[in-house]
């Protein structure tokens, strides 16, 4: 036997030490050092002001959460019901211990916040989970004091902050946030910026109320019998009527996204946030997949020219219909060309797409007649715009400009003396 072969032997021996190997994974966490165990002990024995036995309100709870346990102070009754299973009021120092030693005290920031929210015999975390959370914000933040007299926008703005999330953070779109989804997210620390911050629409992910206000403005506008339900004729008027019948038909196909609307036919209010959050920021990459699977119409993974000029033939002839200069379809070939740089010449992958910053263009000009005549006239505002606030993302700019525009024609109609409807419940403002 060669000298080789006898060295990879099954009795061959080992160099001494070599498994002598750290671990380096932990899937509970990394266990704390004798030091940090040491402080937080001493740390809850002050919250709590005794022995094991010293209790707490879930008042005075309020340090555990945001001091040692880490979390926002809108975690701390939902912390408080998890620890206190017999609803007697009181947590002491002894039951917050073991919680906190069987769940929390290898944890990061995210892990524990997950292992908060989520329901037993769960790994995953759904709407009715962030419920609670989103109770508790408008019950205490004062930024959004002013709708404890709005009951029925409460329940809106809570909904609209829930879908924003699903949509950035469950990537996967089932509906069931993952830890490693979480983890993976910007959630907690946006959650920390709400907890700190008085002017909600500071806030600009997820939380911000002109942004919620915008969205449910867009929605009511369209949904004229306000059975909270849109179909293809009013998804057409989106925008000014922006979009081509044939992108809509995709999109009423659920072909980028199945709805979750349990009526035939019919586009939700959360299929429609998922709709406008694509719409109108077309530089993510969610909205780069979505909107590439509305052309792929053949689903092969590929935009070919024949499907690129089956949308472009219905913008071709709206902008015949109104009076405006058409553009050939093989200019605007060449020019889609020449800007997204296909790795092969007439086909465009979702790769290709996503490598380009302008790609956002490539639909608009294939579907959204408004967006691609402003792309090609260089609207000088859209450009000042990007220049002023550089580190606004497209939907943050269509939200400021949209929320001032709602809020000038709301002013108008105060001052022209509109009858206001009785009813505030059918009202979107």
């Amino acid at each position: 036997m060669s000298p080789t072969k006898r060295s990879l032997g099954a009795s061959a021996p080992l160099a001494r030490g070599a498994l002598d190997i750290p671990q380096f994974y932990f899937p509970t966490g990394r266990p704390a050092t004798p030091e940090r165990i040491a402080s937080t002990t001493k740390r809850i024995a002050e919250v709590f002001g005794g022995g094991s036995s010293a209790a707490l309100n879930v008042e005075g709870f309020m340090a555990v959460t945001r001091e040692i346990v880490e979390l926002p102070q809108f975690f701390n009754s939902i912390l408080f019901g998890r620890i206190d299973i017999t609803n007697s009021g009181k947590v002491s120092a002894e039951m917050f211990l073991d919680y906190w030693r069987a769940k929390l005290e290898r944890a990061d920031v995210s892990t524990r916040a997950y292992e908060v929210l989520r329901q037993p015999g769960r790994d995953y975390l759904v709407h009715e989970d962030f419920r609670p959370i989103m109770r508790l914000i408008l019950d205490t933040h004062p930024g959004l004091e002013f709708l404890k007299e709005a009951p029925e926008f409460q329940d809106r703005y809570a909904e609209t902050v829930i879908y924003r999330i699903f949509y950035n953070v469950n990537l996967r779109g089932d509906r069931k946030i993952t830890l490693r989804e979480l983890k993976r997210s910007d959630l907690l620390e946006i959650m920390a910026m709400v907890d700190e911050e008085e002017d909600i629409n500071k806030i600009l992910k997820y939380f911000s109320y002109e942004h919620f206000y915008v969205v449910y403005c867009k929605f009511w506008e369209l949904d004229t019998d306000h059975d909270f339900y849109i179909d293809r004729e009013d998804l057409a008027r989106y925008g000014n009527h922006a979009l081509t019948y044939r992108i809509v038909d995709r999109i009423f196909c659920q072909v980028p996204r199945r709805f979750v609307s349990e009526q035939e036919g019919k586009m939700g209010y959360e299929d429609f946030v998922w709709f406008i959050l694509n719409e109108e920021d077309k530089s993510t990459s969610l909205s780069l997949e979505y909107w590439f699977h509305c052309v792929d119409l053949d689903a092969n993974g590929e935009i070919k020219v024949s499907e690129m000029k089956y949308f472009y033939e219905e913008q071709l002839h709206r902008m015949e219909c109104l009076s405006q200069e058409p553009v050939l379809f093989e200019d605007i070939l060449c020019q889609m060309s020449d800007m997204i740089k296909p790795k092969v010449e007439g086909i465009f992958t979702l790769q290709d797409l996503k490598a380009c910053k302008l790609s956002g263009n490539f639909f608009n000009i294939l579907f959204n007649l408004n967006k691609f005549i402003a792309f090609e006239t260089r609207d000088p505002f859209l450009i000042r715009q990007e220049r002023e606030d550089p580190h606004l993302t497209e939907w943050d700019r269509f939200a400021r400009v949209e929320y001032v525009r709602l809020s000038m024609e709301e002013e108008g109609e105060d001052n022209g003396g509109q009858e206001v409807l009785d009813d505030t419940m059918d009202a979107p403002f």
